[in-house]
């Protein structure tokens, strides 16, 4: 397999998402503020005759490689708006390293990572609007995923905008998830319709997200009661930010340096050794 054909899914995290309002159609508006770990799953990929998809990794048990997985989906997308002679049948291997069903964007990382594999090699004039335009209608976080870097969501999250003034290139951050799955659709429809308020207003973007939230936390603790452990045990930690992500059960920490973390992540080992987690940096 060629090396240079590989690309990162980078773990994605919600440092806050605010639910607005419920839909006729039963999507959500929201303003959530997505941002990106250094460390994710992995795709490689080598030219074959047809596309197939292996699937190794912790994380690997009971995920589907047939058409319907989103990696072989933006593939067949993508080849079916540039044709087979622009993109050709891969023989793709996907690394999974993040939990499934965990609130940090696995299965759009993933979609995301494909997507970009595929422009690198074989459609390098597209740039990431036309790249994200083209594969968010299989979801809609895989628009934020397609850059991987802290931006604005708004609409059903697919409308994205920079925040240049929260600065948080090389944050450490602390992921720990309880190893129990939580189904996003139940988690939104569970949510109590109650619209708190916008996510900033203020010129201090940092402060503003500390008071921020997320409002899918008490439905996705109705399903998943260890997320409270989570919280608990990493605000115990110290860091100057602490919350669920997305839909859970991923919590996350923030810190101010990368000893804090990491004495964090050590401690966290010791005292729940059947906890996930995964220090990184946010991009």
């Amino acid at each position: 397999m060629m090396a240079d054909m590989q690309e990162s899914g980078w773990a994605k995290i919600n440092l806050a998402l605010h639910v607005r309002a419920r839909r006729s159609d039963g999507y959500h508006l929201i303003e959530t503020l997505f941002a990106f770990v250094d460390h994710g799953d992995t795709i490689a990929a080598a030219p074959a005759s047809s596309d197939s998809l292996s699937i190794d990794g912790e994380f690997a048990e009971g995920l589907g490689n047939g058409a319907d997985n989103l990696v072989l989906r933006v593939l067949a997308l993508l080849r079916e708006r540039y044709g087979r002679d622009r993109v050709p049948p891969l023989a793709l291997t996907l690394t999974k390293r993040l939990p499934v069903a965990a609130g940090i964007g696995g299965g759009s990382a993933d979609a995301a990572a494909m997507a970009r594999l595929v422009r690198r090699h074989f459609l390098p004039e597209l740039g990431d609007a036309t790249l994200a335009r083209l594969v968010s209608p299989l979801g809609a976080d895989i628009a934020a995923c397609i850059a991987s870097t802290t931006c604005l969501g708004v609409g059903v999250g697919e409308e994205l905008s920079p925040v240049p003034e929260l600065a948080l290139t090389g944050t450490p951050v602390l992921l720990v998830n309880p190893r129990q799955p939580v189904s996003t659709g139940p988690v939104f429809a569970a949510w109590d319709g109650v619209d708190r308020g916008p996510l900033f207003t203020g010129a201090d973007m940092r402060a503003q997200l500390f008071a921020a939230r997320n409002d899918l936390q008490r439905a996705a603790i109705a399903q998943c009661p260890a997320i409270t452990d989570l919280l608990t045990e990493l605000g115990a930690l110290r860091p100057w930010l602490a919350r669920m992500s997305g839909s859970g059960a991923t919590c996350f920490a923030l810190f101010d340096a990368p000893a804090e973390r990491d004495a964090a992540a050590v401690r966290l080992a010791e005292s729940h050794p059947h906890w996930w987690q995964m220090a990184g940096t946010l991009r």
